[in-house]
């Protein structure tokens, strides 16, 4: 049975986010929470707060074991833009965007 947690509209890039997922679909979730804990890029915390959350939900909602679960499916998808301007040359304005996310893991049992 897949179990999905969501984090919406998260103060990270999707593109830089996606770097970070791409390495834990597949593990089981005690190994890629260890992955998380060690991993040099600072978003790495926000993901390991979805792969808990969904581990929870496996585990209090649906009864399932945390040591037979692994992330099925991780994903990153294009959340708000915050529009923010910077001043240029010639009293011109330039838009910087401040880009946002939102974070999808799906776990599900192996073997089930």
């Amino acid at each position: 049975m897949q179990v999905k947690a969501r984090a919406k509209n998260v103060h990270a890039s999707p593109q830089k986010l996606r770097l970070i997922l791409e390495q834990i679909r597949g593990r089981g979730v005690d190994d890629a929470l260890a992955l998380l804990h060690y991993h040099p890029r600072a978003n790495a915390r926000l993901v390991a707060k979805v792969v808990e959350s969904a581990a929870a939900n496996a585990e209090n909602n649906y009864g399932l074991s945390r040591r037979s679960l692994y992330v099925a499916g991780a994903y990153a998808d294009k959340g708000m833009a915050a529009k923010r301007m910077r001043p240029r040359a010639r009293g011109r304005a330039g838009v910087i965007l401040k880009r946002h996310s939102h974070i999808t893991v799906v776990v599900d049992e192996r073997g089930g």
